[in-house]
């Protein structure tokens, strides 16, 4: 809508309409399922039963809380350990890669490029499924020919790390992108014509450029990396992670206190999304 415009009243309420009825769409599921972490019910849907902070604090024996789900607790832990592998590959290799690809133009450069974009668009199962039938038959190999047993090679968290890294390093990569080619190289010159070598211009003026993108990057890994299911589904072994230890629980029949997880993850993502836009904002200004 273009505000220096005249427009009907029809069209005005019509806007507003949408507006309201498209942050209803967006933003009602998990409003009904925070409120029914609260739900003293058995089970994670309707009706309303009673306000109780059991599914958070329960000991049992028919209400278990999160605090005291050894089996949710596990899941979230793996979850932890898997997002903190692939935020740390995933951040390192695609600010180097960042950096490849802002260089002058070199031999195979858009093939490269091409290459990087390509585990984007191909969906996530067909992606869990060759990167397990690739490292399948890669510890038959070492397995048949050498008699190793390559354990890293099987289903596993390590496997998980680097299904999961062959795609978020490139969202990583592209968001370093954007903001390096915003970036002033006569800064770099000037650091050089002041005496500073290679390496204390990439630390102390480029990186610290980079700094806000690359703080912006790990976190959107880490929450990518934390909420990952079809890649890590075909991928993951006897430690299942948070989205699967989920997923089996709303198949199988679970109680509330898989609301009262999603409560947690909503308001902890969401004050990461506020502080991350606030820093933000701080570095523009």
């Amino acid at each position: 809508m273009i505000r220096t415009l005249p427009n009907s009243k029809a069209y005005t309420t019509g806007f507003k309409v949408f507006i309201v009825l498209y942050f209803v769409f967006l933003f009602a599921p998990l409003v009904v399922t925070m409120v029914l972490a609260f739900n003293n019910s058995m089970f994670p849907a309707l009706p309303w039963q009673g306000f109780t902070w059991d599914w958070f604090f329960g000991k049992g024996p028919d209400k278990i809380g999160i605090f005291h789900d050894a089996i949710n607790l596990r899941s979230i832990y793996t979850s932890f350990r898997v997002a903190a592998g692939v935020t740390i590959l995933s951040t390192v290799v695609g600010t180097m890669a960042a950096f490849l690809f802002e260089q002058e133009e070199f031999r195979f450069k858009k093939l490269l490029y091409f290459l990087m974009l390509a585990p984007m668009v191909i969906p996530g199962v067909i992606l869990g499924i060759s990167i397990l039938m690739f490292s399948t038959a890669v510890g038959l190999f070492f397995e048949n020919t050498f008699g190793w047993n390559m354990d890293m090679f099987s289903p596993g968290i390590g496997l998980v790390i680097f299904g999961q890294f062959s795609f978020i390093t490139t969202i990583v990569t592209l968001l370093i992108s954007a903001r390096l080619k915003k970036f002033d190289r006569t800064l770099e010159e000037a650091a050089y014509n002041l005496g500073a070598n290679r390496l204390e211009v990439i630390w102390f003026i480029t990186l610290n450029y980079l700094r806000p993108a690359i703080i912006g990057a790990a976190i959107v890994a880490f929450l990518m990396s934390f909420e990952n299911f079809n890649t890590t589904l075909f991928l993951v072994g006897s430690n299942a992670t948070l989205p699967i230890n989920l997923y089996l629980q709303v198949r199988d029949g679970s109680t509330p206190v898989i609301n009262a997880i999603a409560f947690l993850l909503i308001v902890t993502t969401s004050c990461i999304a506020v502080v991350n836009l606030y820093s933000g904002s701080r570095n523009k200004t």
